[in-house]
């Protein structure tokens, strides 16, 4: 007999790029269990990625580091109050509030048996990760069985629900009949980073031609690296830039990206965005392996977009530099393993490959 849910919870206790890629997986779960109720849970900071999404019920929000009493607070929220729970991460946290909230699990676990041996026990059905050959959006559609999933069709990520910009920033880009491109070069770790200098030259290029709205949230070092980017922009050119870090929200971005000539950006939860936005994309890769999570070009109905290792790459809309270097991509966080270190890779990245790639896109460039 069909196993028929009637309420699902989704959960994916991760950040803002690892939210957004779940919407193919939430699509597959509708398209599975059409007249289920679908429910969220995730970190507060990043659900707002999902605002409007047609499938989900409700979204249940948790802190990324919870104490006692917030922790009481979800599994009594949570308990037995679901048939199935779909757990997107292999991590620990994720798998308890699937054990706890229903009585059958899917589940992604890790590759190693010795590692994730209580979570394959625990789970009906599974998905492997692996971090150098699998893409995050395959993997996660794989959490719907084969015999209930989509297949061959377009599949796309999307974005949140796209509302009007601020007034200010909304005036800025009617004054003038100039398009505009959207550089985001702030990961959340300093070890995605490329050389500060390389941006100035880019950003320089740019304003000969067209408008730079540079984006980041409110986080200090992305506020430091957008000013210290725009006091190297000459007076002449400083009319034709903007800086917006901690000023949008996803909606809003959404809508920012929807009307940018091209989007340039680091390895971060924007590139993703951007992607689903159906902006042309420049994103820059070093550490992290394209194969497993690079920006998913919409519309692309295999299971794996790209290669593993290519100095560049384009599918559909997005176009992936990988810095050089034979040991990239090599999963580490930086060079030292640390997220307050660099990656030569990245900082071997050319302006001028940059550049190329953007009169590529854009036809703007002599």
């Amino acid at each position: 007999m069909r196993f028929i849910p009637k309420k699902i919870l989704i959960i994916a206790l991760r950040q803002i790029g690892d939210t957004l890629i779940t919407t193919p997986l939430i699509e597959d779960v509708a398209h599975a269990w059409p007249d289920a109720e679908i429910h969220f849970l995730g970190f507060s900071s990043s659900l707002g990625i999902l605002a409007g999404n047609p499938f989900i019920h409700s979204f249940i929000g948790s802190s990324a580091r919870p104490k006692r009493n917030e922790y009481l607070t979800l599994i009594k929220r949570i308990f037995r109050q679901y048939d199935l729970a779909i757990v997107t991460q292999p991590n620990d946290r994720s798998h308890l509030f699937g054990l706890i909230s229903a009585p059958v699990r899917f589940g992604v676990v890790p590759n190693d048996a010795k590692q994730g041996w209580w979570k394959r026990l625990t789970c009906r059905h599974t998905v492997e990760v692996d971090y150098l050959n699998q893409h995050v959006i395959t993997e996660k559609r794989k959490l719907v069985p084969e015999a209930l999933r989509r297949s061959k069709q377009a599949v796309s990520v999307t974005p949140p629900k796209a509302i009007p910009l601020p007034q200010l920033l909304h005036s800025w880009i009617a004054s003038e009949a100039k398009q505009y491109i959207v550089i985001h070069a702030t990961p959340l770790g300093n070890y995605k980073r490329i050389d500060a200098a390389t941006w100035n030259k880019v950003i320089s290029a740019l304003l000969q031609k067209m408008r730079v709205i540079l984006t980041g949230s409110n986080a200090p070092g992305d506020r430091q690296l957008n000013s210290e980017l725009l006091s190297h922009i000459p007076g002449n050119l400083r009319s034709d830039i903007i800086e917006t870090s901690g000023q949008l929200n996803f909606g809003e971005l959404s809508t920012l990206l929807r009307g940018a000539a091209l989007y340039i950006g680091v390895d971060t939860s924007i590139s993703h965005l951007a992607a689903a936005c159906n902006t042309p994309c420049i994103v820059l890769f070093g550490p992290t392996p394209p194969t497993n999570f690079g920006p998913w070009p919409n519309g692309y109905s295999e299971d794996q977009p790209y290669r593993l290792k290519a100095t560049e790459q384009t599918v559909g809309n997005v176009t992936i530099l990988q810095g050089p270097g034979e040991c990239v991509p090599c999963r580490k966080a930086g060079c030292d393993d640390s997220t307050v270190g660099v990656s030569q890779c990245l900082l071997q990245l050319k302006a001028e490959t940059i550049l190329h790639h953007a009169q590529l896109k854009l036809g703007a460039f002599s």
